[in-house]
């Protein structure tokens, strides 16, 4: 196949390393020469390199940077047995990763996978949408990035960010500082993506002029919430009650993100999370999306996506023990409650 001279650089990559990384990641013998890339090997697996080099031609034609992780996801993406019917609905690897977001200094923020791209779909189509999946799939980053778009292209007037104050280990009444400054450490991750796409410069100003607004989600009770774009982060960490009262926010011309991931739960071991129960007490509601994602769509280092599943595999040889033993009448009950019982 040729290879259009002005896409031809950036296929290969800086000391041809895309073109490496294709060769370790294809069953097929990849060879070019000049403008032209042959392909030799069994029918289907030449087949099926055709199609990956064909969808980073068309990411290099478009102006993307064609990286090692792009080659990966490419082929990844196109590996999946719906993928002939994901390019006819306008998923293909070249449209996934060529959705730009957002533009700031030279970084542009776009999904890298395709459960991303519906991800950022759905918040486009949806006035409520849930993103649930593991630590590293973007979201919070992505929920972020589609507010500052929405609020530089004033579709909404502001933006709110809030997470519940649930300490993973010290309670807020023993950290140092004011009311302020312990709830600090919890909304500094949104702090940092905000850095990312925002003049760091204009946040202040931006928050004293309410245009932003960073806060606990217990300040969000009794209020209606009109045109903004609404962020609840860390919503595993909501009891059904908080997260009722957070969703009931919802004003007129607003839009509201949830995101969470329901293997973190900080909660008492008592308490149930609202993330995990929302899910069957919205379905089938008009207007409200839940977008899953999994340790595939991990976009931190490689390793976060193989510590995700190992702790899944974990968490599941631990619960099939308390299955087998359960009783038939209900839950296995803790040995300690029985003993009490029996007294």
């Amino acid at each position: 196949m040729a290879v259009p001279d002005a896409a031809l650089l950036a296929l290969l990559g800086s000391r041809d390393q895309n073109l490496r990384s294709a060769e370790d990641m294809l069953a097929a013998d990849v060879h070019v020469r000049g403008n032209e890339l042959t392909l030799t090997g069994a029918p289907a697996d030449v087949a099926f390199a055709e199609r990956v080099f064909t969808e980073l031609i068309t990411l290099a034609e478009r102006g993307q940077q064609v990286s090692v992780d792009a080659v990966r996801r490419t082929v990844e993406m196109l590996a999946d047995d719906d993928a002939d019917d994901r390019a006819r609905i306008g998923e293909s690897p070249a449209e996934v990763l060529s959705l730009d977001i957002l533009s700031r200094r030279g970084k542009t923020i776009r999904p890298k996978t395709l459960n991303q791209k519906r991800y950022v779909d759905a918040i486009d189509a949806h006035t409520i949408v849930f993103g649930i999946g593991p630590a590293g799939t973007g979201k919070t980053y992505l929920g972020m990035a589609k507010a500052v778009q929405a609020l530089q292209a004033k579709m909404v007037n502001r933006i709110i960010l809030t997470r519940p104050a649930v300490e993973a280990g010290e309670r807020l009444g023993y950290l140092p500082g004011t009311l302020y400054e312990k709830i600090d450490p919890y909304l500094r991750p949104l702090y940092d993506a905000l850095h990312d796409m925002i003049d760091p410069e204009s946040i202040p100003k931006l928050i004293a002029a309410g245009t932003i607004e960073v806060a606990p989600l217990a300040y969000m009770r009794g209020r209606t919430l009109n045109d903004a774009f609404i962020i609840l982060d860390e919503a595993q960490n909501t009891t059904p009650e908080q997260m009722k009262m957070f969703l009931t926010r919802l004003g007129f011309g607003s839009k509201i993100v949830v995101t969470g991931d329901i293997t973190q739960v900080d909660l008492p071991g008592s308490t149930r999370s609202g993330l995990r129960v929302v899910s069957d007490i919205l379905d089938g509601v008009d207007d409200v999306h839940f977008s899953q994602l999994t340790s595939t769509d991990v976009v931190r280092h490689r390793l976060v996506a193989d510590i995700v599943d190992a702790y899944a595999r974990w968490d599941a040889d631990r619960e099939a023990p308390a299955l087998r033993s359960a009783p038939r009448n209900g839950p296995p009950q803790d040995n300690r409650a029985a003993r009490r019982a029996r007294r």
